[in-house]
Formats: structure tokens, sequence, C-alpha cells
């Protein structure tokens, strides 16, 4: 068993918490499960496993919750690592932890694992992968990053390494919820397009000195790019460049769905969202802070 404690945020997840579970248990030596006060069986299921510790905080957002579990579990193991309850580790991942984990340099203090993503039961090969993230490191040595969306695990100290294996992501719930939750994403994205755009928290410079891992501060200076760019042209844009210059077409009817849903639809969604906003207010600052604030009680 690894040195190694697991964070989980959950809110009725039913549906994946076990498969979970049944992967990290033989693995981990602690998992702490920060529940949102969940309504169907997650924490019943959770209850079963030996080494699940369960804290209940109510949600404000992933970073706060996250950072919360990381101020408020008591971590005893060297290392930590993030993952959500539709995630889990491929054999050959945990295998390779087993071998470097122990072995790592004393200045290594996080870990970067490449993300698989399986949508409608099909490996999204093609397009996006590998994503590079940031998601094992030294208890006391990273936090989650403060945002609206995108956010990532940031080194306080040290340096990361990177794996060769992967951990996947595959949720089981169907359309329908995939859709309405990217709705729901919508609006997150478009407020951290135009924090990126005008500013409004004056925090966004700041993303350039961030230590995530090297793959996501390059998409996050991409992401800057991507804001300055005109609306709903560049959703466009960012779905030609998946599916036909990153060969996502050849991925099949799933692949078309992957890359027409998550690549142009959400982001046409997030695009409309800005225009919405921005039709109200142009690009008065205080006036989109005072919108956002009364009606999506988003404050700033």
């Amino acid at each position: 068993m690894l040195d190694l404690s697991a964070i989980i945020l959950t809110f009725n997840e039913e549906l994946h918490i076990k498969r979970c579970l049944d992967n990290l248990s033989p693995v981990v030596k602690e998992i702490f499960i920060i529940d949102s006060y969940s309504t169907d069986r997650t924490l019943e299921i959770a209850k079963k496993y030996e080494q699940v510790t369960i804290l209940q905080n109510k949600w404000v957002n992933y970073a706060t919750q996250f950072n919360w579990g990381l101020k408020n579990a008591p971590i005893n193991t060297e290392w930590v690592i993030r993952l959500d309850a539709d995630e889990y580790l491929l054999t050959e991942l945990i295998e390779e932890l087993k071998q470097k984990l122990p072995a790592l340099n004393k200045d290594v203090t996080g870990i970067t694992l490449k993300r698989r993503h399986i949508f409608l039961g099909r490996w999204m090969k093609r397009g996006t992968y590998p994503v590079k993230l940031l998601r094992i490191f030294k208890a006391g040595k990273a936090i989650c990053e403060e945002r609206f969306m995108d956010e990532h695990i940031q080194l306080l100290e040290g340096t990361n390494v990177e794996m060769n294996n992967d951990f996947v992501d595959e949720n089981l719930n169907n359309l329908s919820w995939w859709a309405t939750k990217h709705v729901g994403y919508a609006i997150r994205e478009a407020v951290d397009l135009l924090d990126i755009e005008l500013n409004l928290t004056n925090t966004a410079n700041s993303d350039e000195n961030k230590q995530i891992s090297e793959q996501a501060h390059q998409k996050r200076m991409l992401k800057h790019k991507y804001a300055m760019k005109p609306l709903f042209w560049r959703s466009f844009a960012y779905f030609c460049y998946r599916y036909f210059f990153k060969l996502g077409f050849l991925e099949g009817k799933e692949g078309f769905l992957w890359h027409f849903l998550q690549g142009w639809w959400y982001r046409t969604l997030v695009d409309a969202k800005i225009f919405e906003i921005k039709k109200a207010c142009g690009d008065d600052k205080e006036k989109i802070k005072t919108y956002l604030r009364e009606v999506y009680n988003i404050v700033l």
C-alpha cells in the first residue's frame, strides 16, 4: 500500500463511488470523502470501506471545497491524490506509482498524470488526449487554485515529475445529465473568460506565474489568447482544430458527439452567455459585476 491519501469530493455519486473506492482501497492508506450533503446512497456505500473517512461541508465551488478538505481532513500520509468520483486509476499507473513513488527525489512535491477520457463507452484517443494534470502532491505543499473554471492543483514549493500511464475519467450518467451539467458550467466559464479579458478580479494576470503542470500552464496561456478572439468564431475554430487537425473524426460517432458537444456546442453556449452579458453591460466592469450578482448570484 502506498504512503498516499485520496481526497474525493462527492454529491450524489452513487453511480460512481463504488467503482472509485474499489479501485483505490487496495492502493492508498486513507480515503477522505468531502461530501456536500448527498441525498442518495453515496455515503451508505462509502461507509462500507475501512479506509474511508467522511467529512461534510456546504458546497461553494470546487476549489473552496477541496481546500477545505485539505485543511480539515486528518491526513497522515506523505502524499495526497485528488480524484473525482467518476475517475479511477489504470492498473499500469498503479504499478508505476508503486515502483516510482518511494524513490522520488526529496525536492519533488508534485506528480503529473495523464487523463484518459471515455465518452459513451469509447476512449477519445484523438482530439484532446492526453490531458496532463498535476493530481498527486506532498501534503502541505499544494492547494487548489481559486478560479471559476479550469481550476488546477498549484504547487507552493518544489518541482513536479510526470508518470507515463493514465487515469480515467468515465462518467456513467446519460447525455441529458451531461448537457444539463454543461449548461451550469457555461456561466462559470463565461465569467472566467471575461475575467481574463477585462481583469474583473485583478487576478487574471497572475496565471503566468502559477506552478501547475506544464501542459496546464500552456493551455492556460492559450486560453488567455482565446479570450481575446471574436465571439462565436473562436468556438467554431476550436472545434475544427480538435475534430479535423487533431483527427477527432477518427473516433467514430462517439468522437463526433464528443467534439461537437464539448468542443463547439458548449463553447458556443459560453460565448452566448458573454454576448448576453456584454449586450446588457458593454465592457463596463462594475456593471458586469452587478449584473452577475443580480442575475446569476455570482459575487466577484
